[in-house]
Parts: C-alpha cells; structure tokens; sequence
C-alpha cells in the first residue's frame, strides 16, 4: 500500500529525534524535523513526487533525505531509519519527555549506565549512580526524579481548553499588577496549537518591579512547586501538572521577545535568515545591525515598538500568530498585508448541536434560547441517527415527531418578532459501507444531514477511505462530521488520506466541519493549505451536547485560523438564508 505524506513525515520525525538522542549535529536534526514538517502539511500525494523521482523540487527536501525516502518507498524500510535504531533503544525516545533532561544527557545516562527504559532510569537515581555521573550530580538527579513523577501522573501535553484554563487565570492574577507595562502568553497557547506543553507568559516591566511579580506568580494558589527562580525568568509546576515559565524582559525587548518565545522555531529560523539578507541580526532581545564581520552589533540596535515594525523590517506585513509555523505564511504576507482570517465575531450562527431527543442535556428550545442570548442567528440541530442506540438515536416515528416540535418553535419564534431559525438535521452514521442511516425519503426531509463515523473506526485504510468517499459523494451529505473521529491525547484518528478527502469534499461540494470541541479539534488544521487550494468549505461546529458546549466555538475558529479558513469559507459564518441555500445546492 502508498505510503501517505503522514506515514513518511512520521518516519522523518522518528529519525529527528533519534538523532538528538544520539548526539548528532544539531543541523541535521533540524533538517529531518524541517523535511517531516514540510511533507505533513503537503497539498499534494508526495506518492507522485516519488515515483517521478523529483522530490528535491520539494523545498526543505535535500538528495540524502530524498533517497531514504525513495529506499523506503522501494524496500519497505528507511536506511537512515534503521541505522539510528541500532544506535539508539527504542525506549529512549520516552526519554524526551522528561524535563530537565536534555538529549545529550539522555544518551550520556544511557551510554555510561546502559539502562534504555524509564524504570531502569528511576532505579539509576534511587541507587545514586545517575548523580554519580559528571555534568549531573545530586540536584540534577532529584529534578529529573521529579520530572518523571510528574509525567507518570500527568500527560506530557494537555488540551488547549485545558491550558487556557490554567493560563488565564495566571495572567489575570498578573496583568493588573503594578510595573507591568505588557503581557501576553506566548508559546504554543498563542499559536493556537490543539495540544500545549508548557505554557509561556511574558511580561514587559522595569529592573525593580522583577521581584515582586515573581513573588505574586510564584505563590498562585495554583502553583504546588516553585522549579527555578532568576533574575529574568521563573517557573513553577502547577497542580494539574503543567510547567508555567514567566519571563520579565526591558520594556523595549518586547516585541522582539514575543516574537522569539511565540514561534514555531521554524517560524523564527526564516525570520533570523531575512534579518541576516538585509544586513541585521535577530534574536530574543531585539534587532541589531550586523558588523563587518557578519557577527551582531549590540551597539547598533534597529528601532522598533512592536512585533509589526520588526515584520516590516524584514519585509514584511504582520503574521498572525496562529500562521507562523513555516507553512506559506512568508510567500502570502510578503504580498499582501491582510489576508482574509475567520474570526469569532464572524461567527453568525450554531450547527451540530443535539438535545434531549438523542443524548444532549437540554431541549430543542432551551438550545434555540441559549444560542439567542449568544447573539447567534440560527441554530442546526443534529441529534443522532438510529444506528447510534447508545447516543438514543432517532427512530422514523420520533425524527416526524421532533420535525413538527421545530416547525412549531420556529413559527412560535417568528410570532414573537425573533428572527431566529432552527434547521432540521441530523448527525447521520456513517455505516461501514459508507451509506448512511436512513432510507432516501427521509433523509430527503431534513433540510441537511451531517454525515459521521462513530464505530469501527480501526478500518484499514483501503475499506475506510472507501466508506468516507461513499459518504461524501452521497447527495444528502451537506457536511462531513469530525472526519478522523480522533480523540485528543486519547485517541488516534482513523487512517486516511485527508489530502485526497479534502479535494473530493470540495469537488462535491460538501463541507467538511472543523469540530470545535477541544478533545476533537478535527479536521487537523494541518491539511489547511490543501482545503484552501481546493476552495473547501468548512463549518465550525461545537458538536454541542449542553448549552455551555455552544461555547467551544471560539476553539475551532482558533484552528480555522490556524487552517487559512477566511469567512467566506465557513458556512456558519454566513446569513441563516446562504446556509439555507447551501444545504438546498445538493
């Protein structure tokens, strides 16, 4: 079976950190990442690149990485791959998880102890030998003991509902203290990623108001371990397990400090290569004239007071911070200086969301309500199909019966002067012949049907690729539900070819929903470009079980920004009579 552009960067990833593990230069490293990233987000079947033998027209993708893939294509097995795997354990890549231990000293520990798994690690610390070891001693030992109760305890990653949680109610306890001029969280968190590690906060203030805000960030009511404490920088461990670093920087390093500690580090290294081409050097602390000797002059600061002045230094307009991952953000705000980016208040309307007539919390009118008092226009209600008896799908008789309960709400709405409409839909099964739930002449009487995988979503690849195309192309199929079924940090996703999917959804006309709720987040934003090359429509949807799950929205217009969706792309976006004209266009 082809390889997909998802399996070869899993590969090229794999190789990047077993060559952190095992000490190889750092150039490499980045190559390997650079090459896997550059694939994951490809538009196109990186299938024809190969058998055409011309990856390397592929920008970021070298001749050496190009023949282990082309190995791997011929032979089943990638050479650099397999090399590294001798090298290194396969239970050293646990390792990378473990703060407060680097590669280098992973691989050091391993070498010198030959221990290769986190057990035997733990045994190592207990017995002393780990701080037996130089470069580590007593205090390293206990921190990566630490470390590694904590993994154990807590996910490495959390949701990025999880981490906004913890990051707000942080940065509210700092944001109105005294000497802070600025503050925002960075990181991750600010580039809107699914899932977070740490989270970053920065703060602009003077030499004397430093301590005093550590103290106030250090003694949050959240906060069970104080990690390290300096001049500039502070970190604490909170009670759920996330690592929280606040930076204290010069009021006039700012910008060029939430740049830096925003990312992605991809992001960052194109923008350090623009600042050298026009004869500056950047970094974490500003914008700097080079010397004649090519290295940075700190006595040659370049002005600026914001992150868009050091854009436009560089040639260019401002990125949003949701697009700088390196995936054609350079190419797009180098021309232009705004580009179309959905956004909350574009938001004008809630679909996919279920009531008491399946196996939501609320009625079909106290979700009507809540989506009101939201300021949102119209409502589409999707309880689920038959098949789905766990989730008390619908019957025939009861699908008749909920249609009369919404004609007689909506007419009950328009006689009381509100401009609000319910549409009729439903969340249909997907069966594992691609079909779905219901005879013809009943789907016929839904105004539209969201169409979902919900079991036997471990398929091969050939039978579920199969049942999604059969469920795309089915006329009563206005848009595909979370189309992996992926499960943040819980579950994987079903094996597709999303690249494929994406075109077929947009060549019929159907949209493929971005599921706002934050254990789903799915479709990946990843496969933006490809949905934007192909002109796909989307719809932001809360799935929405309560009315609080209404309320998840803003999490998928995160990832739709992170995807390149503009509004005109996004079907709740638009007026309750364009939806309407949608779901009719079958």
């Amino acid at each position: 079976m082809p390889y997909t552009n998802q399996d070869i960067a899993a590969k090229l990833r794999e190789v990047s950190q077993l060559m952190q593990l095992a000490g190889e230069n750092r150039f490499k490293v980045i190559a390997f990442d650079k090459a896997a990233q550059t694939i994951e987000g490809l538009g196109d079947d990186i299938n024809e690149y190969i058998k055409e033998k011309n990856l390397t027209d592929i920008k970021g993708i070298g001749k050496s990485i190009a023949e282990d893939i082309y190995a791997l294509e011929e032979t089943g097995e990638m050479p650099v791959l397999e090399a590294f795997k001798e090298k290194v354990p396969e239970g050293l890549i646990d390792w990378l998880g473990i703060s407060g231990l680097g590669p280098k000293n992973a691989y050091k520990i391993h070498k010198e102890l030959g221990i290769s798994t986190i057990d035997e690690l733990k045994e190592k610390i207990e017995d002393g030998s780990v701080a037996s070891l130089s470069g580590l001693g007593q205090k390293s030992a206990e921190k990566i003991k630490k470390s590694i109760e904590w993994m154990e305890k807590f996910d490495e990653r959390c949701r990025l509902d999880q981490a906004q949680e913890i990051a707000s109610t942080i940065f509210d306890s700092l944001k109105d203290q005294e000497g802070v001029q600025q503050i925002e969280v960075a990181g991750s968190y600010r580039r809107g990623l699914e899932t977070i590690g740490d989270i970053d906060i920065l703060i602009a203030a003077d030499e004397k108001h430093i301590n005093p805000l550590f103290d106030v960030f250090t003694n949050h009511e959240r906060v069970t371990e104080v990690l390290g404490k300096g001049d500039t920088k502070s970190s604490v461990r909170t009670k759920e397990g996330r690592q929280v670093d606040l930076r204290i920087v010069k009021p006039e390093e700012f910008p060029a400090a939430l740049m830096y500690f925003t990312g992605s580090k991809e992001h960052n290294v194109v923008l350090r290569q623009r600042a050298r081409d026009r004869g500056m050097s950047l970094n974490e602390y500003g914008l700097f004239k080079l010397n004649d000797n090519g290295d940075t002059n700190f006595d040659a600061p370049v002005e600026f007071s914001s992150e868009s002045d050091i854009y436009e230094k560089l040639d260019m307009h401002f990125v949003p911070p949701e697009l700088r991952e390196d995936r054609g953000e350079f190419d797009i705000y180098e021309e232009q200086q705004d580009f179309d980016l959905v956004s909350d208040e574009d938001i004008r309307g809630v679909i996919h969301a279920h009531s008491t007539w399946s196996d939501g919390k609320y009625s079909i009118k106290e979700m009507a309500e809540a989506c009101m008092e939201r300021g949102y226009e119209y409502l589409g209600l999707t309880d689920h199909s038959k098949t789905a008896a766990y989730a008390g799908g619908l019957s025939v008789d009861e699908i008749k019966q909920q249609w009369e309960e919404i004609d007689q709400l909506n007419e009950e709405f328009s006689d009381a002067g509100k401009s609000f409409v319910i549409f009729k839909g439903i969340e249909s099964d997907i069966l594992a012949d691609g079909s779905l739930d219901y005879e013809d002449d009943i789907l016929e009487g839904f105004d539209f049907v969201i169409a979902s995988v919900h079991q036997s979503l471990e398929m091969s690849r050939d039978k579920m690729m199969e049942r999604m195309r059969n469920a795309i192309k089915n006329p009563y199929t206005r848009i595909l539900g979370h189309p992996t079924g992926r499960l943040l940090l819980k579950r994987n996703g079903s094996d597709l070819d999303l690249n494929e999917l994406v075109a077929l959804a947009a060549e019929h006309n159907t949209a493929i929903e971005i599921n706002a709720n934050p254990r789903r987040l799915d479709l990946d934003w990843r496969f933006g470009n490809k949905a934007m090359e192909v002109g796909l429509m989307t719809s932001i949807n809360p799935d929405a079980h309560s009315t609080d799950g209404i309320d998840d929205i803003p999490y998928g217009v995160r990832i739709a920004r992170k995807g390149k969706y503009g509004k005109g792309r996004v079907l709740n976006a638009k007026s309750a009579e364009e939806v309407r004209s949608f779901f009719e266009a079958r």
